[in-house]
C-alpha cells in the first residue's frame, strides 16, 4: 500500500489511516512528495512502489490523485483510491476543468512565491482544514508543503485501465465536491460520500481506511 499526500501537505497527513492499514496487516509506505514538479511526485511514488513486492494499491489525496493518475499503469499497482483527489483526462488541463464549476473558497487565500504557491494560514484553517480541530490544524499547517506552480499536467489517465474508488468530501472547501462527484462519475469508481472537509483522512481515518482495505480485498 502507498500513500500519495498532495499540495499544501506531506506525508504525516495520513498519520490516523496507517495505523488502522497496518493493523490490518497492510504493508505501508506514506510517499514524502517535493511538489516540485508532477515528474518529481513520480519519481518519488514509483520509488515507493518499488520497495514493496506483490500486488500493490495506490491511496492519494488532493493534488496527489494527479501523480496516481500517471504512474498508475505500474505492473505491480492493482488500484487506485483518490481521496478528494484530482483526477485529471490525459492531457487535461484541470484548472480548466474545475473553472467549469463554483470556485473553492480557499482559492482566494493562496499565495504565490518564487515559482511556488501555498496557503495563508486563515485560508487554511478555514477552508483546507475546515473540521479538523484547530490545534492540529495548525499542526498540519506548519508541515504545509508549498506546490510549484507549473500546471502538472498528465500524459496517461491510469483510472481507464485500473479499478478505482472514490471518497467524495460534502464538506470541501477546497476542491468543489461537485467536481468530485463528476471525476468519480467519469472514472466509474466505487464511490463514498464523506461528511467531511478536504481532510476527510484526518476527520474520517476509519472511513478512508475502510474504503482502501474495499480496494485491497480486490487484489
Amino acid at each position: 500500500m502507498v500513500l500519495v499526500h498532495g499540495a499544501y501537505a506531506d506525508g504525516s497527513s495520513w498519520s490516523k489511516v496507517i495505523p488502522m492499514l497496518q493493523a490490518a496487516g497492510m504493508n505501508v509506505i506514506a510517499v514524502q512528495n517535493p511538489l516540485t514538479s508532477l515528474a518529481d511526485d513520480v519519481a518519488a511514488t514509483n520509488f515507493a512502489l518499488s520497495r514493496l513486492d506483490g500486488p500493490t494499491v495506490l491511496a492519494a489525496h488532493s493534488y496527489g490523485g494527479t501523480v496516481i493518475s500517471q504512474i498508475g499503469l505500474a505492473r505491480n499497482v492493482t488500484g487506485l483510491v483518490y481521496v478528494a483527489a484530482r483526477a485529471p483526462e490525459a492531457g487535461e488541463d484541470f484548472a480548466a476543468l474545475a473553472a467549469k464549476f463554483p470556485t473553492p473558497p480557499v482559492n482566494s487565500g493562496v499565495i504565490t512565491s518564487d515559482g511556488f504557491k501555498y496557503l495563508s494560514q486563515s485560508a487554511f484553517l478555514r477552508d483546507f482544514a475546515n473540521g479538523v480541530p484547530r490545534k492540529q490544524a495548525l499542526e498540519l499547517y506548519a508541515a504545509q508543503g508549498p506546490l510549484a506552480v507549473a500546471p502538472p499536467t498528465t500524459s496517461v489517465a491510469a483510472w481507464h485501465k485500473k479499478p478505482t474508488w472514490y471518497a467524495v468530501s460534502k464538506n470541501d472547501r477546497t476542491i468543489n465536491p461537485e467536481l468530485e462527484r463528476f471525476m468519480a462519475r467519469r472514472m466509474k469508481a466505487t464511490t463514498v460520500e464523506v461528511d467531511a472537509g478536504h481532510l476527510s483522512l484526518v476527520t474520517h481515518p476509519e472511513v478512508i481506511s475502510r474504503l482502501i482495505l474495499q480496494a485491497c480485498a480486490k487484489n
